[in-house]
């Protein structure tokens, strides 16, 4: 959803917005941390081989808002076959793990680091989640700084045989968002099941013991956990919610109604995510949502206008399907799909086979009509050995429609 879109549900109280802007300091941090991450992988990779995701979805949200639960349907749903980046797993790789022993703390510099390297493989290249960055200022300004090296990439690379691999790039900030109390409630529900999965792994030796966190067993580190995800991560956020497609998720709900907000919250928009000249290229072809906002209307003037216009032919096609589709159409109501191949003359004429399509539309069934024609011969001259053929029209049609489950024992 463009940002002039995006809406704070009704039921869902909106945290306040941020009041302090990022400083000059913490501008020229990223550009210092920036630049030194992008001159090593330069020098490491080669800029032709520096080919981020096409698409990057931000994942952010309070603690508890749901943001593991959700990552396999929001992946699903922008049509991801890779895992998510999970930056807390990130810090906790081997890599980081060697920056740590060598006495240097990972912060903003080491997450920059850490998580370019692993954006450039391969799997990522269509698109990504990342869940848990950015968490700083200082990161939300290396996002952008990375953003604008994309753009520059596909600039320079736009009209050699390397143009595909540096595409349009797709930025999308998703915050599933709970209040506090819904987050404490999550959380500490959270520590009570992790301990009672881990005492039943201790007692039986089966399965694999879970984090047990420390903020899941406190009402009062819970309730600081949360004011922290408010204090900085969501500033962070709306840093750039003015750049990007930003989607507030309400979280509030069942698995099943944040599925839903999430579904409408990414709802597919073509010229926000195809190449411009993509996008004009298709501009004649309407996109299917747009055609069927008034399908029905329209199916029930066509309807009607065949009664008053064309009365005749509208009651011989009616006829047909009543006497001799329908029938077929019953015997196979359990499969849901009945084939009728059909020489009824009545379908040369092209408005009845619109008119049986929008009769079958009306009444709740799919409808597709083939024409085929077979020359069959009719006369042989024996003289010459010519043979005349009549060429017989047969109407191959398809009706689907919901069939019935029988339940076998």
């Amino acid at each position: 959803m463009p940002p002039e879109l995006a809406k704070t549900p009704p039921d869902v109280a909106a945290p306040a917005p941020a009041t302090a802007r990022i400083t000059d300091l913490e501008i020229k941090d990223a550009q210092i941390i920036f630049g030194s991450v992008w001159q090593g992988l330069e020098a490491e990779f080669g800029r032709e081989k520096l080919r981020f995701p096409k698409e990057i979805l931000l994942l952010g949200g309070a603690p508890g808002a749901g943001k593991g639960t959700n990552t396999r349907f929001i992946g699903k749903a922008r049509g991801l076959t890779c895992g998510p980046i999970v930056i807390s797993a990130l810090l906790d790789s081997s890599e980081a793990r060697r920056l740590k022993e060598a006495g240097s703390m990972v912060g903003d510099r080491e997450v920059i680091h850490l998580l370019y390297r692993r954006l450039l493989q391969p799997e990522f290249r269509d698109g990504v989640i990342l869940d848990g960055f950015p968490r700083t200022k200082v990161q939300v300004e290396c996002l952008k700084l990375l953003v604008d090296k994309m753009h520059e990439l596909r600039r320079e690379f736009y009209n050699t045989p390397l143009g595909i691999h540096f595409r349009q790039p797709t930025i999308h900030i998703m915050v599933l968002f709970v209040d506090e109390s819904t987050s404490v409630a999550r959380q500490l529900k959270r520590g009570v099941d992790v301990r009672a999965h881990n005492a039943e792994v201790r007692r039986t030796g089966i399965g694999h013991l879970q984090e047990e966190r420390a903020t899941d067993f406190s009402k009062i580190l819970a309730e600081r956990r949360y004011r922290v995800f408010k204090e900085q991560t969501w500033d962070a956020l709306q840093e750039l919610k003015e750049i990007f497609h930003y989607h507030f998720v309400n979280a509030q709900g069942t698995v099943a109604e944040v599925e839903q907000n999430i579904l409408r919250e990414l709802e597919y928009q073509s010229t926000l995510e195809l190449d411009p000249r993509t996008v004009d290229r298709l501009r004649g072809i309407p996109v299917a949502s747009e055609i069927v906002v008034h399908a029905r209307q329209e199916l029930v003037r066509r309807l009607d206008s065949y009664e008053l216009e064309h009365t005749e032919l509208f009651n011989s096609v009616a006829g047909f399907i009543e006497r001799k589709m329908m029938p077929i159409v019953l015997r196979h109501a359990i499969s849901g799909t009945a084939l009728v191949n059909t020489e009824e003359t009545t379908l040369d004429d092209p408005r009845a086979l619109a008119m049986l399509i929008d009769i079958f539309s009306e009444r709740g069934y799919h409808a597709a009509v083939d024409l085929h024609r077979i020359e069959v011969p009719e006369h042989v001259d024996l003289a010459t050995g010519l043979v005349r053929c009549r060429m017989k029209k047969v109407y191959r049609i398809q009706i689907r429609f919901t069939g019935s489950e029988i339940r076998r024992g």
